[in-house]
């Protein structure tokens, strides 16, 4: 993944053909590792806001309440 200087990550998740489980695994994937890189330094919310798009698609906001219990379940 990549983060730019404003701290917006743009990280690719899939591909429309992998199928809905392939990706909510890579999904739960990257926020695991989104997680664990957390800086000891960072305080108050982590994560404001998650957008899902295609390449050059408009972005739909996601509820980051629902993708944190969605990867715990996985």
């Amino acid at each position: 993944f990549r983060v730019d200087l404003a701290g917006v990550i743009d990280a690719p998740v899939g591909k429309v053909s992998f199928g809905a489980d392939k990706l909510l695994q890579n999904l739960a994937a990257l926020m695991d590792s989104l997680v664990r890189l957390k800086p000891a330094t960072a305080k108050g919310t982590y994560m404001k806001g998650i957008h899902v798009s295609t390449t050059m698609g408009p972005g739909i906001p996601v509820d980051t309440s629902d993708v944190k219990n969605l990867v715990r379940l996985l």
